[in-house]
Order: C-alpha cells, then structure tokens, then sequence
C-alpha cells in the first residue's frame, strides 16, 4: 500500500497508485448484494437457473462498481485527512462479466487533483480486472473530496 501526505497528493496526477489484492466474488456476496438493492434477476441469483442458460450466475454490474471503496482502500492512504467524501462519477462502463466465483482486483491512476469546497477533489480511473482474463470488468472515472487536517 503507498502511503501519501495531503498535501502532496498533486504529485501522484497521471500515475498508477496501485493494485489492489484480489478479491473473489462469491455467490453469497451477490445475493447480500441482492438483498440490499432488491435486483433479485436470475442471472445473479438463481444458480441453477443460470448455470443451465448462460453457463452460471454473474455478479450485478452495480456490485462491482460498489467494491471501488474497499479495493481502493488497499491501495493508498492519504495522511492527514479529516473527512472524505464520495462525490460521483463522470464515466463507468461495465465492460465483462464477473462469474461468480471469479476473483478481481482493482487498477487505479490519479487522473486529478484540484481544489473544491474545501478541500481537494480527486479524479481517478479505477479499472477492475477478472483474474485471468484479458478484458476488465469495470472502467469508472471516480470524483472524491478529501478533506485535509
């Protein structure tokens, strides 16, 4: 994991941070996921079902997306932060499925770093990759805001 002071952030813009561990998307995470955002379609939930038509259940789109906080937070930890806040996206394209069972991990750059409410507004591109597969799952322009101490 990098380690990086607040006040330096800028000089990390148009690098790769990092790589997160992999993580497995398991079948139970996509039914929790399930749960808590009511998307109960049978290609994520309905193993039998889904094994039989499409070759086995796939993880929701929007859970590989909601993983970006927790990859991320193997990557950097930014030292005197008192608060940060997630403030969007400007692009996200899911661009391959997750088979359940599958392990990803994230890829992410600093595209940016400016001053906004406060604070300092950070763009990065987060790429989530398949383990063992050449095209990634999900590409996102993330936007947070990180306030300094």
């Amino acid at each position: 994991m990098k380690q990086v002071a607040y006040a330096d952030l800028a000089s990390l813009v148009g690098q790769e941070i990092g790589v997160s561990d992999w993580v497995e998307v398991s079948q139970e995470r996509v039914n929790l996921f399930a749960e808590a955002t009511g998307d109960h379609q049978w290609i994520h939930v309905d193993v039998e079902r889904a094994t039989k038509e499409i070759g086995g259940p796939i993880a929701h789109g929007y859970l590989t997306l909601s993983l970006i906080p927790m990859l991320g937070a193997d990557i950097l930890r930014v030292t005197g932060v008192t608060r940060g806040i997630n403030y969007g996206c400007d692009k996200v394209r899911f661009t391959g499925m997750v088979r359940v069972g599958k392990k990803v991990r994230m890829r992410q750059k600093l595209v940016s770093v400016e001053p906004k409410a406060g604070g300092l507004q950070l763009k990065n591109e987060c790429t989530i990759e398949i383990e063992g597969e050449e095209r990634p799952a999900c590409v996102a322009e993330t936007i947070s805001i990180l306030y300094g101490a």
